[in-house]
Protein backbone atom coordinates (compact mmCIF):
# COMPACT_ATOMS: atom_id res chain seq x y z
CA UNK A 1 0.00 0.00 0.00
CA UNK A 2 2.85 2.32 -1.04
CA UNK A 3 0.18 5.04 -2.90
CA UNK A 4 -1.63 5.28 0.31
CA UNK A 5 -1.83 7.91 2.14
CA UNK A 6 -3.45 8.00 5.56
CA UNK A 7 -4.50 11.35 7.07
CA UNK A 8 -7.15 12.99 9.67
CA UNK A 9 -8.04 16.56 11.14
CA UNK A 10 -8.65 17.06 14.88
CA UNK A 11 -11.90 15.16 15.16
CA UNK A 12 -10.93 11.93 16.33
CA UNK A 13 -6.95 11.69 15.72
CA UNK A 14 -6.90 8.26 18.37
CA UNK A 15 -9.16 6.15 15.79
CA UNK A 16 -6.90 7.48 12.88
CA UNK A 17 -3.65 6.55 14.17
CA UNK A 18 -5.24 2.92 15.40
CA UNK A 19 -6.79 2.75 11.81
CA UNK A 20 -3.17 3.87 10.26
CA UNK A 21 -1.19 0.78 12.96
CA UNK A 22 -4.07 -1.61 11.71
CA UNK A 23 -2.85 -0.79 7.61
CA UNK A 24 0.82 -0.37 8.87
CA UNK A 25 0.92 2.87 7.44
CA UNK A 26 2.37 6.32 8.90
CA UNK A 27 -0.27 9.05 9.44
CA UNK A 28 0.53 11.84 7.13
CA UNK A 29 1.70 14.97 7.92
CA UNK A 30 -0.44 17.71 8.02
CA UNK A 31 -0.72 20.57 10.42
CA UNK A 32 -4.69 21.70 11.19
CA UNK A 33 -4.38 25.33 13.18
CA UNK A 34 -6.68 28.34 14.06
CA UNK A 35 -5.43 31.47 12.74
CA UNK A 36 -6.11 34.41 15.14
CA UNK A 37 -9.97 35.18 14.02
CA UNK A 38 -10.75 31.54 14.33
CA UNK A 39 -11.00 30.54 10.53
CA UNK A 40 -9.43 27.12 9.99
CA UNK A 41 -5.94 26.87 8.12
CA UNK A 42 -4.77 23.74 6.78
CA UNK A 43 -1.48 22.69 5.23
CA UNK A 44 -0.55 19.07 3.78
CA UNK A 45 2.95 18.94 4.58
CA UNK A 46 3.96 16.49 1.81
CA UNK A 47 3.50 14.96 -1.97
CA UNK A 48 0.27 13.49 -2.38
CA UNK A 49 0.52 13.54 -6.25
CA UNK A 50 -1.25 10.81 -8.01
CA UNK A 51 -1.59 9.24 -4.31
CA UNK A 52 -4.47 7.42 -3.20
CA UNK A 53 -5.61 9.79 -0.24
CA UNK A 54 -8.01 8.33 2.68
CA UNK A 55 -8.68 11.43 5.14
CA UNK A 56 -10.16 9.49 8.63
CA UNK A 57 -13.01 12.42 10.11
CA UNK A 58 -15.76 12.42 12.20
CA UNK A 59 -17.88 15.17 11.88
CA UNK A 60 -18.76 15.36 15.69
CA UNK A 61 -18.72 17.92 18.33
CA UNK A 62 -18.20 20.69 17.29
CA UNK A 63 -19.72 19.73 13.62
CA UNK A 64 -19.24 23.04 11.80
CA UNK A 65 -15.14 22.83 12.71
CA UNK A 66 -14.91 19.45 11.83
CA UNK A 67 -16.49 19.83 8.30
CA UNK A 68 -14.85 22.57 7.36
CA UNK A 69 -11.54 20.81 8.47
CA UNK A 70 -12.54 18.15 6.08
CA UNK A 71 -13.76 20.32 2.84
CA UNK A 72 -9.92 22.33 3.43
CA UNK A 73 -8.64 18.97 3.46
CA UNK A 74 -9.96 17.43 0.23
CA UNK A 75 -9.65 21.17 -1.00
CA UNK A 76 -5.78 20.79 -0.92
CA UNK A 77 -5.48 17.21 -1.96
CA UNK A 78 -7.44 18.06 -5.24
CA UNK A 79 -5.20 20.87 -5.73
CA UNK A 80 -2.11 18.72 -5.02
CA UNK A 81 -2.96 16.43 -7.66
CA UNK A 82 -3.82 13.33 -5.50
CA UNK A 83 -5.16 10.59 -7.58
CA UNK A 84 -7.96 9.65 -5.56
CA UNK A 85 -9.75 11.13 -2.45
CA UNK A 86 -11.80 9.44 0.07
CA UNK A 87 -13.75 10.64 3.06
CA UNK A 88 -13.91 8.16 5.65
CA UNK A 89 -16.46 9.83 7.97
CA UNK A 90 -17.32 7.12 10.79
CA UNK A 91 -20.29 10.00 11.95
CA UNK A 92 -22.35 12.00 9.62
CA UNK A 93 -23.26 15.32 10.81
CA UNK A 94 -26.69 16.52 9.93
CA UNK A 95 -27.80 12.92 9.50
CA UNK A 96 -30.93 13.27 11.21
CA UNK A 97 -32.04 16.34 8.99
CA UNK A 98 -32.61 13.89 6.12
CA UNK A 99 -36.45 15.17 4.86
CA UNK A 100 -38.52 17.90 5.24
CA UNK A 101 -41.10 17.97 8.62
CA UNK A 102 -42.37 21.40 8.40
CA UNK A 103 -42.95 23.21 4.92
CA UNK A 104 -39.84 25.58 4.97
CA UNK A 105 -37.33 22.85 6.25
CA UNK A 106 -33.89 22.43 4.56
CA UNK A 107 -32.93 19.40 4.06
CA UNK A 108 -29.20 19.58 5.79
CA UNK A 109 -28.23 16.12 5.18
CA UNK A 110 -28.42 16.74 1.46
CA UNK A 111 -26.74 20.11 1.54
CA UNK A 112 -23.62 18.61 3.47
CA UNK A 113 -23.29 15.76 0.88
CA UNK A 114 -23.30 18.81 -2.18
CA UNK A 115 -20.53 20.60 -0.13
CA UNK A 116 -18.84 17.65 0.41
CA UNK A 117 -18.81 16.33 -3.15
CA UNK A 118 -18.03 19.99 -4.60
CA UNK A 119 -14.56 19.99 -2.41
CA UNK A 120 -13.68 17.71 -4.37
CA UNK A 121 -13.93 13.89 -2.40
CA UNK A 122 -14.37 11.40 -5.10
CA UNK A 123 -15.60 8.28 -2.52
CA UNK A 124 -17.22 8.46 0.86
CA UNK A 125 -17.39 5.90 3.88
CA UNK A 126 -19.84 6.66 5.97
CA UNK A 127 -21.00 4.70 9.49
CA UNK A 128 -24.41 3.44 10.46
CA UNK A 129 -26.07 6.21 9.05
CA UNK A 130 -29.15 7.13 10.65
CA UNK A 131 -31.43 7.06 7.20
CA UNK A 132 -29.61 4.80 4.57
CA UNK A 133 -31.47 7.30 2.11
CA UNK A 134 -28.44 9.94 2.98
CA UNK A 135 -26.59 7.50 0.40
CA UNK A 136 -28.44 8.78 -2.43
CA UNK A 137 -27.82 12.04 -1.54
CA UNK A 138 -23.91 11.84 -2.98
CA UNK A 139 -23.56 11.74 -6.60
CA UNK A 140 -20.56 9.54 -6.29
CA UNK A 141 -19.65 6.24 -4.49
CA UNK A 142 -20.52 5.81 -1.26
CA UNK A 143 -19.33 2.27 1.32
CA UNK A 144 -22.18 2.18 4.03
CA UNK A 145 -20.47 0.39 6.85
CA UNK A 146 -22.03 -1.38 9.88
CA UNK A 147 -20.85 -1.63 13.39
CA UNK A 148 -22.90 -4.23 13.74
CA UNK A 149 -19.91 -6.96 13.82
CA UNK A 150 -18.19 -4.94 16.21
CA UNK A 151 -21.16 -5.46 18.75
CA UNK A 152 -22.35 -8.46 17.99
CA UNK A 153 -19.04 -10.21 18.68
CA UNK A 154 -18.74 -8.39 21.92
CA UNK A 155 -22.12 -9.43 23.12
CA UNK A 156 -21.19 -13.24 22.03
CA UNK A 157 -17.68 -13.40 23.39
CA UNK A 158 -19.97 -12.51 26.87
CA UNK A 159 -21.77 -15.90 26.38
CA UNK A 160 -24.88 -14.12 25.45
CA UNK A 161 -27.08 -14.77 22.89
CA UNK A 162 -30.05 -17.25 22.06
CA UNK A 163 -33.61 -17.57 23.62
CA UNK A 164 -31.89 -16.39 26.76
CA UNK A 165 -31.68 -13.13 25.70
CA UNK A 166 -33.26 -10.32 23.93
CA UNK A 167 -32.75 -7.53 21.50
CA UNK A 168 -34.73 -4.62 21.95
CA UNK A 169 -35.36 -2.02 19.85
CA UNK A 170 -36.20 1.72 21.49
CA UNK A 171 -38.48 2.27 18.50
CA UNK A 172 -40.84 1.49 15.84
CA UNK A 173 -37.69 3.01 13.65
CA UNK A 174 -34.96 0.77 14.60
CA UNK A 175 -37.23 -2.69 14.06
CA UNK A 176 -35.08 -3.74 11.08
CA UNK A 177 -31.78 -2.72 12.82
CA UNK A 178 -33.05 -4.85 15.88
CA UNK A 179 -33.72 -7.70 13.37
CA UNK A 180 -30.48 -7.79 11.91
CA UNK A 181 -28.11 -7.49 15.26
CA UNK A 182 -30.54 -10.77 16.73
CA UNK A 183 -30.43 -12.59 13.74
CA UNK A 184 -26.20 -12.81 14.50
CA UNK A 185 -27.10 -13.60 18.17
CA UNK A 186 -30.25 -15.91 17.29
CA UNK A 187 -32.03 -14.14 19.62
CA UNK A 188 -36.16 -12.75 19.21
CA UNK A 189 -36.57 -8.96 19.78
CA UNK A 190 -39.13 -6.48 21.10
CA UNK A 191 -40.01 -3.44 20.51
CA UNK A 192 -40.52 -0.30 22.59
CA UNK A 193 -43.72 1.82 21.43
CA UNK A 194 -43.34 5.14 22.62
CA UNK A 195 -44.83 8.63 22.21
CA UNK A 196 -43.15 11.78 22.06
CA UNK A 197 -44.35 14.91 23.01
CA UNK A 198 -41.20 17.29 21.59
CA UNK A 199 -38.01 17.04 20.29
CA UNK A 200 -35.82 15.16 22.88
CA UNK A 201 -38.22 13.97 24.89
CA UNK A 202 -39.74 10.37 24.80
CA UNK A 203 -42.21 8.67 26.96
CA UNK A 204 -42.44 4.74 26.92
CA UNK A 205 -45.86 3.56 26.50
CA UNK A 206 -45.66 -0.14 26.17
CA UNK A 207 -43.24 -3.33 25.21
CA UNK A 208 -44.17 -5.39 22.41
CA UNK A 209 -42.45 -8.58 22.83
CA UNK A 210 -41.80 -11.05 26.03
CA UNK A 211 -38.60 -9.79 28.15
CA UNK A 212 -39.34 -11.19 31.61
CA UNK A 213 -36.31 -13.61 32.96
CA UNK A 214 -33.96 -12.42 29.65
CA UNK A 215 -31.08 -10.37 29.05
CA UNK A 216 -31.90 -7.52 27.43
CA UNK A 217 -29.75 -5.40 24.67
CA UNK A 218 -31.16 -2.03 23.25
CA UNK A 219 -29.71 -1.55 20.00
CA UNK A 220 -29.70 1.77 18.43
CA UNK A 221 -27.40 3.79 16.21
CA UNK A 222 -27.26 7.08 18.17
CA UNK A 223 -26.98 8.09 21.88
CA UNK A 224 -28.12 11.72 22.03
CA UNK A 225 -29.43 12.79 24.94
CA UNK A 226 -29.99 9.49 26.32
CA UNK A 227 -33.97 10.02 27.35
CA UNK A 228 -35.15 7.23 25.21
CA UNK A 229 -32.78 4.74 26.39
CA UNK A 230 -32.65 5.26 29.77
CA UNK A 231 -36.73 5.35 29.58
CA UNK A 232 -37.09 2.16 27.78
CA UNK A 233 -33.91 0.58 30.18
CA UNK A 234 -36.21 1.21 33.15
CA UNK A 235 -39.34 -0.10 31.15
CA UNK A 236 -37.72 -3.60 30.19
CA UNK A 237 -36.29 -3.66 33.59
CA UNK A 238 -39.52 -3.50 35.26
CA UNK A 239 -41.38 -5.85 32.96
CA UNK A 240 -39.13 -8.39 34.61
CA UNK A 241 -35.71 -8.72 32.45
CA UNK A 242 -32.72 -9.71 34.75
CA UNK A 243 -29.94 -7.42 32.86
CA UNK A 244 -30.23 -4.82 30.27
CA UNK A 245 -27.46 -3.46 28.66
CA UNK A 246 -27.50 -0.52 26.01
CA UNK A 247 -25.50 -0.47 22.89
CA UNK A 248 -25.03 2.18 20.10
CA UNK A 249 -22.55 3.33 17.13
CA UNK A 250 -22.36 6.73 18.00
CA UNK A 251 -22.17 7.87 21.62
CA UNK A 252 -23.21 11.62 20.72
CA UNK A 253 -23.80 12.01 24.85
CA UNK A 254 -25.20 15.98 24.62
CA UNK A 255 -27.04 17.62 27.33
CA UNK A 256 -27.70 15.56 30.25
CA UNK A 257 -26.71 11.85 28.98
CA UNK A 258 -24.02 11.19 30.79
CA UNK A 259 -25.75 12.25 33.83
CA UNK A 260 -28.30 10.23 33.06
CA UNK A 261 -26.82 7.00 31.65
CA UNK A 262 -24.12 7.28 35.03
CA UNK A 263 -27.19 7.57 37.29
CA UNK A 264 -29.36 4.62 35.28
CA UNK A 265 -26.15 2.13 35.75
CA UNK A 266 -25.71 3.51 39.47
CA UNK A 267 -28.90 2.25 40.29
CA UNK A 268 -28.76 -0.70 38.47
CA UNK A 269 -31.21 0.01 35.90
CA UNK A 270 -28.30 -0.23 33.34
CA UNK A 271 -25.79 -3.14 33.71
CA UNK A 272 -23.57 -1.43 30.68
CA UNK A 273 -23.71 0.95 28.29
CA UNK A 274 -21.45 -0.90 25.01
CA UNK A 275 -20.36 2.27 22.56
CA UNK A 276 -18.12 2.42 19.69
CA UNK A 277 -15.33 4.96 19.13
CA UNK A 278 -16.55 6.60 15.90
CA UNK A 279 -17.34 9.71 18.17
CA UNK A 280 -14.64 10.43 21.36
CA UNK A 281 -15.71 10.43 24.29
CA UNK A 282 -15.70 13.70 25.89
CA UNK A 283 -16.57 12.14 29.95
CA UNK A 284 -16.13 8.23 30.65
CA UNK A 285 -17.91 6.83 33.52
CA UNK A 286 -18.60 3.84 35.50
CA UNK A 287 -20.41 1.20 33.13
CA UNK A 288 -19.46 2.44 30.18
CA UNK A 289 -17.59 0.09 27.08
CA UNK A 290 -16.14 1.27 24.38
CA UNK A 291 -15.28 -0.84 21.35
CA UNK A 292 -12.73 0.39 18.05
CA UNK A 293 -14.09 -0.47 14.53
CA UNK A 294 -10.15 0.71 13.62
CA UNK A 295 -9.77 -2.71 12.38
CA UNK A 296 -12.97 -2.75 10.28
CA UNK A 297 -12.70 1.02 8.93
CA UNK A 298 -8.43 -0.59 7.95
CA UNK A 299 -10.20 -3.56 6.36
CA UNK A 300 -12.59 -1.49 4.18
CA UNK A 301 -9.55 0.73 3.32
CA UNK A 302 -7.55 -1.84 1.83
CA UNK A 303 -10.30 -3.24 0.54
CA UNK A 304 -11.18 -0.02 -1.43
CA UNK A 305 -7.93 0.52 -2.02
CA UNK A 306 -7.19 -2.88 -3.77
CA UNK A 307 -10.89 -3.14 -5.56
CA UNK A 308 -11.84 -6.09 -3.54
CA UNK A 309 -15.67 -6.22 -2.31
CA UNK A 310 -16.72 -4.27 0.61
CA UNK A 311 -20.05 -6.45 0.95
CA UNK A 312 -17.99 -9.43 1.75
CA UNK A 313 -17.02 -7.90 4.80
CA UNK A 314 -20.66 -7.93 6.14
CA UNK A 315 -22.15 -11.52 5.17
CA UNK A 316 -22.96 -12.96 8.50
Amino acid sequence: MKQVKLMTGTANPELARKVAANLGVPLADVTVGRFSDGEIQVVVNESVRDCDVFIVQSLCRPANDNIMELLLLADALKRASAGRITAVIPYYAYGRQDRKVNPRDPISAKVLADIITTAGVNHVVVVDLHAKQVEGFFDIPVDHLEARPVLTDYFLRMGMGGEDTVVVSPDIGGVARARNFAKVLGSPIAIIDKRRPRPNVSEVMNIIGEVKGKRAIIIDDIIDTAGTIVNASRAIKEAGAVEVYTACTHPVFSGPAVERLSTAVKEGVIKEVVVTDTIPLQQEFEGVKVLSISAMLAEAIRRIHYGDSISQMFRF
